[in-house]
């Protein structure tokens, strides 16, 4: 497996590098030289490091390699490095000599005042005679002024390998060991973050080993690359056939394979065990074994020939069967019998596999096991077909996967009207609204619900009608539409008490309390906290999440920023740990406006991301990070702020909701502000304010007076008073609006209410908490305005924070800069700077490319040569 280098920047090494370092400047100091081992298995980055290391120095590096041959090339590490420095060296290799001679010409080489670093690489391969030199440099490091560092992979040194001998006989005080680690999943997230991909996954997938990441990234989400392939079967094709054998068998075995399992499967090959485990292709566990890295074994997987692939999997179903005394898994069940090719038992576990994995919230899993069912399920009579559709629909609502749920519940429908089963195909009726919703299609999805209850309403009243209505009290809801709602949710919940059904008084309390709460009947918070303590109490998973999503957004629409972070921060961690993706990618959406209100702006366009990166993300979900996204870019003069708003304008305007057009006319009008297009702002919040005026809160309105307000537009006499802060504005009460913000953390609302005061100080002041926040255009675009209104003396140009440094680093940048800097890795830095880990790897990211380096090292040394960071 090739040990090149594959990622840049290189992550997580910091502290490997600067122990390397240390050992340098203890030769250095001492003039008593040092063997360093460095292990880790195959493409774990062992040259990368060691490059990166060479790279920064100033002292001279030889460098030479043991090769992969199936008979060593003798003295191969030497030949290269005799190559490199010639003399005496040379002319010893090329002739053959003993290994105490060779030594003896090398500690020569080396005994120098300037110290020397000697890399011998891949140590695993080396020949006796490499390794009698390795036993004699080791016991005569006192003599030469070196750092010697040998490579080797700790993964494939059974208990017999030569080089494993070699290192339980070296010396202790002059040998130190090393093991590189693989990457954690927060320094694959930013390597996988300009891919778009699940960093959770991939880091599963290939166990954090840099070569197998950097290659399926490169390869694309999904595919094996050819690379990854050729280097994993070149590895198994140095076992014999009967080992190759049964890394099979353990192949087609998803996760790992239990020692009497694979007894049956590999029969008399079980006895290659141990030259497998050697080979460092597999793992062994406490009574299973395992392929080190899943990438590995599916490549062994996709080279099982398909009739022994058939057979392998037929034994391992009937194993799993059979076996007295062991309760079959129903997911390997499923797995093994589709492979297999026997329908019958995929019916008989798939189904039942999918509901226990919805059981415990693994809903992901559930929606898969239920498309297994249904790929064999042409035998089945239409009602048991509809049920499998229905099942697999809602699992994939439940994750997100919109286009899948829709299709599955519109087949489900034609088989219940086929059936003449009107109740399930006005259900069906009823389901598809709720999903046309999520697509953003409102018209589609007031369409489906009028058709639900035009079908159920003549039926005997069930829990399908119920939730029928509830279902209408909730579009109510979202468009803002509160006497209606509130008639629709008391209906729904009459009946659901009538009988008994306990969800849809939950999802019918829900949409009611929201509805009352926008009506400013404060009673409406207790229905929604009730509504939340009873889903919590049935493990409603859906309707948990409502609640918090629900809770969380009015109180962010109403400025209370402690209750929404609550709400939404455990309803974020409620979804993300029952694959509710819908509810996780909505409520982030909302987590990035609360952190750009409260002045966390490099926070906030990393939450917008992480939902605009998400090509699964619905409409809904996108609106709020986009108008985020938009409005931050605008702010801070950044190119590109038309193109989320442009996005956010269509998909909020296809709704007609409200919620969906309010962010984004107070982002446009921002924007038009910023651009010293006011003359523009009227157009884009005319529509949304004669709404607002009608179904909005005082908030609401508020926002949209005072951006009418900039552009000279007087709207005072609408008939709706805005909430405090805009109000003292509107009176021209610039302090104390200011105040008002301040004291509800908003930085930039304070500031932008403070440039309207008559006092010049405020205005300065202002100017300085906006080049804080690193609002330039903002800043510029009020010192334009106050200049034009005679004030003088304004500073131009950036903020000093900004100033000090050529290459445009922010606050926060030059923070995580300098502690870079120091030798801390990333989870040390998200520590001192109490945030997350993926975030400092997203400034570590934007610090390389601002200072055009591709390395940690290198951007300290660039930083300290361009003085921004002292060294």
């Amino acid at each position: 497996m090739s040990e090149r280098a594959t990622t840049e920047p290189l992550l997580e090494r910091a502290d490997e590098l600067a122990a390397l370092a240390g050992d340098l400047d203890t030769v250095a100091s001492t003039g008593r030289g040092r063997l360093v081992f460095v292990g880790g298995e195959a493409g774990i980055g062992k040259s990368t490091l060691i490059g990166e290391f060479c790279a920064g120095l100033d002292a001279p590096a030889l460098r030479g390699a043991s090769e992969a041959l199936f008979t060593p090339r003798p003295l191969g590490p030497l030949i290269d490095i005799a190559a490199q420095v010639g003399g005496e060296l040379e002319r010893l290799v090329e002739s053959e000599s003993s290994p105490s001679a060779i030594v003896g010409a090398l500690m020569r080489l080396l005994a120098q005042e300037q110290p020397t670093v000697v890399v011998l690489e891949d140590l695993h391969w080396a020949d006796d005679a490499t390794l009698d030199v390795v036993r004699l440099l080791a016991r005569r490091c006192d003599a030469i002024n070196a750092l010697v560092i040998a490579t080797y992979r700790d993964d494939e040194l059974d208990r017999r390998h030569p080089l494993r001998i070699v290192l339980g006989e070296l010396p202790r005080a002059s040998v130190r060991r090393m093991t590189v680690a693989p990457l954690s999943t927060d320094a694959v997230a930013v390597l996988a973050e300009p891919y778009g991909v699940d960093a959770a996954a991939l880091h599963e997938r290939t166990g954090g080993n840099p070569f197998f990441v950097s290659e399926a990234l490169a390869a694309g989400a999904g595919d094996m690359p050819d690379t990854v392939r050729d280097a994993v079967l070149a590895r198994a094709a140095r076992l014999d056939d009967r080992a190759r054998r049964l890394l099979e068998a353990v192949a087609i075995v998803p996760q790992k394979a239990e020692l009497w399992l694979l007894e049956q499967l590999a029969g008399d090959d079980l006895a290659h065990l141990e030259s497998c485990l050697a080979s460092g292709m597999l793992q062994a566990l406490a009574d299973a074994v395992a392929f080190r890295h899943e990438i590995a074994r599916v490549a062994i997987e996709g080279v099982v020939a398909p009739d022994r692939a058939l057979a392998l999997h037929r034994r391992a179903l009937r194993a799993l069967i059979s076996t007295p005394g062991r309760k079959l898994e129903l997911a390997r069940g499923a797995h093994h019998a589709e492979a297999a090719g026997d329908p019958e038992a995929v019916l008989r576990y798939a189904p039942a596999a999918g509901e226990q994995a919805a059981a415990v919230g693994a809903h992901r899993e559930a929606a898969a096991q239920f498309a297994r069912a249904l790929r064999f399920a042409g035998g089945l009579d239409s009602g048991r077909r509809a049920e499998l559709l229905e099942r697999r629909s809602y699992e994939c609502y439940l994750t997100n996967a919109m286009d899948d749920a829709i299709v599955a519940r519109e087949t489900a429908m034609a088989e219940r009207r086929d059936l003449g089963d009107r109740l399930g195909e006005g259900d069906a009726h009823r389901w598809l609204s709720r999903l046309r919703w999520f697509m953003g299609d409102n018209a589609a999805a007031e369409a489906e619900a009028n058709m639900a209850v035009e079908l159920l309403e003549p039926l005997p009243p069930g829990r399908e009608l119920a939730m029928a209505y509830s279902n209408i009290a909730q579009l109510r809801m979202l468009a803002h539409d509160a006497p209606q709602a509130g008639a629709w949710g008391a209906r729904a919940i009459d009946l659901a008490q009538r009988l008994g059904e306990a969800e849809i008084l939950v999802h019918a309390l829900n949409n009611l309390g929201t509805a009352e709460l926008q009506a400013n009947n404060p009673e409406g918070a207790e229905k929604m906290d009730r509504s939340l303590e009873l889903a919590l109490a049935a493990g409603l998973e859906e309707h948990v999440a409502r609640a918090h999503t629900n809770r969380g957004c009015f109180a962010l629409e109403r400025r209370d920023y402690d209750l929404a972070a609550r709400h939404l921060g455990a309803g974020i961690a409620y979804c993300r740990d029952r694959d509710l993706d819908p509810w996780f990618l909505y409520m982030t959406g909302w987590v990035a406006r609360l952190e750009m209100e409260q002045g966390r702006w490099d926070d906030a366009a990393e939450s917008a991301l992480t939902v605009l990166k998400r090509d699964d993300a619905n409409a809904p979900s996108r609106i709020t990070p986009l108008a985020v996204l938009g409005r931050l870019r605008a702010r801070r003069g950044d190119p590109g702020q038309w193109t989320p708003l442009d996005e956010a304008y269509e998909l909020a305007s296809a709704t007609g909701e409200l919620q969906r057009l309010l962010p984004v006319a107070f982002a446009r009008a921002e924007a038009r502000w910023l651009a010293g297009e006011p003359q523009s702002i009227e157009s884009e919040t005319s529509t949304t304010l004669e709404l607002a005026i009608v179904h909005g809160s005082e908030w609401e309105v508020g926002e949209l007076l005072i951006w009418r307000r900039r552009a000279g537009l007087d709207d005072t006499d609408c008939g709706v008073a805005p909430a405090e802060p805009f109000a003292r504005e509107l009176a021209g009460d610039a302090e104390g609006a200011s105040r008002l913000w301040a004291q509800l953390g908003c930085r930039y609302e304070a500031a932008l209410a403070l440039l309207g005061s008559r006092d010049e100080d405020a205005v300065r002041r202002a100017l300085d908490e906006l080049g804080r926040l690193g609002a330039r255009r903002t800043a510029a675009h009020a010192s334009r305005e106050l200049r034009r209104r005679g004030v003088r003396d304004l500073r131009r140009g950036p903020h000093a924070a900004t100033m000090d440094n050529p290459s445009g680093l922010t606050a926060r940048e030059l923070d995580v800069l300098r502690l870079l800097a120091a030798g801390m890795r990333n989870a040390q830095i998200a520590q001192q700077l109490v945030v997350s880990p993926r975030t400092v790897g997203h400034h570590v990211s934007a610090i390389l490319a601002k200072l055009s380096v591709t390395s940690r090292t290198e951007a300290a040394a660039e930083a300290a040569r361009l003085g921004i960071i002292e060294r």
